[in-house]
């Protein structure tokens, strides 16, 4: 990828001085590079994945074949990288453009930093795509979020967005209005595929345990759904059909929280009563918000962020029931 990028690069900038950000710069250039590398490389290497053991997900360490994933998330998840990292290598080229105002860079080590960048994004979206977990696709899912929804922000052509609500970021049509709707598009996509993945981990031995397992996967779904539905629908559009799916997201997380305890028994107390606490802090900031204590975006932030991290507690507390699963089943094949 270094040798390649660097080429191209060297024909882009043939014999110019070029700029370190903004249009025709080095970082328009590896931003660029480095989204259709990481869609490219992302691919690429779950395919060879399973090419070399096709009973293996490419992302999955179980192996389990219901934990395939489907070409749809394999879509989104390639996009959240390209969307990382474009977002990524242009606001560091604005960062570095700041500190050395008026530089250029000459074409031939714009080529070299070129190929770099490029070579540095496509190690780290393959060594991320060979060992993807649920964890790690978690966590990808929230740098993807906060690069994608800040990059509205700073970009918003009003800047009194927040004085409405968030949604207020997705309704001019500009660039920044369609970074965040596609943001909210591509995240519901995701979450729709950790919703799958984290609940495979879900001991399900008996009957009642595969329903209640089944229910937890339909609910987190749903979330993912309504979080997609939410950039679909934008609020100038479609006001009724946004509020509901905005509404229809806290209502599963409130619904998920409350039916934990009857349907997955084996969680620990600790986190369902985390999921109680982040209820009552939502509940208390829509208090809030109705008493004109808060604006509508405050309470947005919070529930946003406590929601996800909930999500992120609950694929650690999974991958935990997994783990224990397979050492009690190690020791019970040792003894035997």
């Amino acid at each position: 990828m270094f040798v390649v990028a660097a080429l191209v690069a060297v024909v882009v900038f043939s014999g110019q001085y070029v700029p370190i950000s903004g249009r025709g710069s080095i970082g328009q250039f590896v931003a660029l590079a480095g989204a259709i590398t990481a869609v490219i490389v992302f691919i690429a290497a779950v395919t060879s994945v399973r090419a070399r053991d096709p009973s293996r997900s490419g992302a999955w360490p179980s192996g389990r074949p219901s934990e395939r994933l489907g070409w749809y998330d394999i879509a989104a998840v390639a996009l959240a990288y390209a969307l990382i990292a474009l977002l990524g290598w242009s606001a560091i080229a604005n960062v570095v453009s700041d500190s050395f105002q008026g530089a250029v860079v000459y074409s031939l080590s714009a080529a070299l930093l070129a190929g770099v960048a490029v070579a540095v994004t496509s190690y780290a979206v393959f060594l991320s795509a060979v060992h993807l977990t649920p964890m790690s696709l978690s966590l990808v899912l929230v740098v993807f979020l906060v690069a994608g929804i800040f990059t509205s922000m700073l970009t918003a052509s009003n800047p009194l967005w927040w004085q409405e609500n968030m949604s207020m970021l997705g309704v001019t049509g500009d660039v920044s209005a369609r970074a965040f709707n596609l943001t909210l598009i591509i995240a519901g996509v995701v979450v729709t595929t950790i919703a799958h993945c984290a609940t495979s981990a879900i001991p399900a031995r008996t009957r009642r345990e595969q329903r209640g397992r089944r229910r937890v996967r339909a609910g987190l779904a749903l979330i993912g759904i309504l979080l997609a539905c939410v950039g679909i629908l934008p609020v100038d559009e479609f006001l009724i059909l946004h509020t509901l799916a905005a509404s229809g997201m806290a209502l599963a997380f409130f619904a998920l929280v409350a039916g934990l305890r009857w349907l997955v028994p084996a969680l620990p107390q600790t986190f369902l009563v985390l999921g109680y606490v982040f209820v009552a802090v939502i509940l208390v900031l829509a208090v809030f918000y109705f008493t004109g204590y808060y604006t509508l975006t405050a309470v947005e932030l919070v529930a946003f962020v406590l929601i996800f991290c909930w999500l992120l507690v609950l694929i650690r507390n999974t991958d935990a029931m997994r783990t224990s699963a397979r050492v009690k089943a190690r020791v019970q094949s040792q003894a035997g």
